[in-house]
């Protein structure tokens, strides 16, 4: 008999709704899961089982009823822990948050919580999701259920490891320059960044302001679309968040993509990148062609420039945004200090972790007098050149969607970059494009490396567009199946 916790969102949906198996028992499997693995893993920060079986129970008496109930009605799901839960830890990986507890729901979780929703509990990231590693949480480092010795990317790498290593049924994260691709493609799983706007940023801890974006964790693409359905949607609390309608994303997913425009940036297949990475993404493209696909050979000019462009506006907003944990109204407070300005240095040297620190840095040269014009602000004109790129691609008779390899590399070992952070930061060379241009993109499995590991690639699409991204990944998964295949941790 398969174990509940192995199913998706779609068919635990049928068996719940049916009444074959109870939102309790589900959960149950599920934290007999945990139990079993997450030592191993380290995927989750802190754990709910008072607030999950409360969940359950109310969902159950629903089902008992024959209510409607939502296809999220009784699914565990884990959270990253910078999205604020009311009166459950949001630490952000991060000593200086410590002991905070959220006095209210972000935007997202108020709408998981109208479907029923049950939470398991909060899952490990990079500090303030700086990295791409999951290797500077200040509380542990998460592994790869692929492979231990391997991280599972960054920074939502403990979202991801729990939706790999069947710890939970889906999950959310937040992407600021690739934290839900790179990850799903290190561990195997679908990751959906949306549109910037699509989905509320309200109650996200903020990194990068112009950047971040919540969105979905799943093992398949229906049940991406399933979280997308959900998570959607305009929101007040959000000057950003688009006012736009959100269609059923995932009415698109069986039309097929016979006649759909594929362009291929030969910028986005560069040397230095791992030859079965680049084999397995153009594999899949001619999958693609075989499902009737039209490939068109296209050039994004700017690509070359993203990463610095991203790390110089990137950690310029974490500079500003970050200047809010100071020791006096919340957060970490240093027991030492003379006066008001030592106790300002102290809890913040003794709060932040070296990565945050560094960016911190970083960001306040790059915005100090003297030095604005000549970085910040020509990093701005990049970015709208790079976002012309794809409006130029994406325009009038162009193409409906790129395909592009996730990450250079299948996951590396724990421990290999992290004393190189330009190494590390290329680690999202090919992702960060797409968040600085706004526009949507989702990570699937597009087969293995001989070692075993995971290789994703992206598809990317017009600005809230997710419907057709959506239905691509959708028609290649099917084809191949890869998302059938699951770690060995016995």
């Amino acid at each position: 008999m398969t174990e509940l916790y192995r199913f998706t969102i779609r068919e635990l949906h049928e068996r719940l709704k049916s009444r074959e198996v109870s939102s309790r028992e589900l959960v149950e499997s599920v934290y007999k899961r945990i139990e079993k693995v997450d030592p191993q893993i380290r995927a989750y920060l802190t754990l709910t089982q008072e607030m999950a079986f409360a969940q359950s129970e109310t969902a159950d008496r629903q089902f008992a009823k024959g209510q409607p109930a939502h296809p999220l009605t009784g699914i565990p799901l884990a959270i990253k822990d910078n999205l604020c839960v009311k009166g459950i830890k949001t630490t952000c990986a991060s000593k200086i948050l410590e002991n905070h507890i959220s006095i209210y729901n972000a935007t997202v979780i108020e709408k998981l919580v109208a479907t029923g929703y049950v939470i398991l509990g909060k899952a490990n990231m990079d500090e303030f999701a700086m990295g791409s590693s999951t290797e500077n949480s200040a509380f542990a480092i998460t592994k790869n259920p692929w492979n231990l010795g391997c991280i599972p990317g960054g920074s939502s790498g403990g979202s991801a490891a729990a939706v790999a290593a069947d710890e939970c049924i889906a999950a959310l994260g937040s992407d600021t320059g690739g934290s839900i691709r790179q990850p799903a493609a290190c561990s195997g799983v679908v990751g959906l960044k949306p549109t910037y706007g699509r989905v509320s940023r309200y109650g996200l801890v903020a990194f990068a302001s112009s950047l971040d974006q919540i969105g979905p964790i799943t093992k398949d693409v229906r049940d991406c679309a399933i979280m997308m359905n959900t998570i959607s949607g305009h929101d007040p609390l959000d000057s950003t968040s688009a006012d736009l309608a959100v269609p059923d994303f995932a009415q698109s997913l069986g039309l097929g993509i016979g006649g759909l425009k594929i362009g291929i940036p030969k910028e986005y297949f560069i040397e230095g990148m791992d030859p079965e990475v680049e084999n397995s993404v153009r594999e899949a493209i001619r999958v693609m062609e075989k499902l009737g696909a039209r490939i068109q050979e296209i050039s994004l000019p700017h690509t070359p420039y993203a990463v610095a462009t991203y790390y110089i506006l990137a950690t310029a907003e974490a500079s500003s945004n970050l200047a809010r944990y100071d020791g006096v109204r919340y957060g970490y407070r240093t027991k030492t200090s003379r006066d008001l300005l030592e106790m300002y240095m102290k809890s913040r040297a003794e709060g932040f972790g070296q990565e945050v620190k560094r960016r911190i840095m970083l960001g306040t040269y790059a915005l100090s007098s003297g030095y604005y014009d000549a970085y910040y602000l020509k990093a701005q004109k990049v970015r709208t050149l790079i976002k012309r790129d794809f409006d130029g691609v994406f325009g009038s008779g162009g193409v409906d969607v790129i395909v592009v390899p996730t990450a250079p590399t299948p996951a590396f070992r724990i421990g290999e970059k992290t004393q190189d952070p330009l190494q590390m930061y290329l680690s999202d060379i090919f992702t960060i494009s797409v968040n600085l241009a706004g526009i949507p993109a989702i990570a699937l499995p597009c087969g293995f490396s001989k070692s075993g590991l995971p290789i994703g690639m992206q598809i990317l699409g017009r600005p809230f567009d997710e419907a057709t991204i959506l239905r691509a990944a959708y028609a290649y998964e099917q084809a191949m199946e890869w998302y059938k295949q699951k770690p060995n941790l016995t």
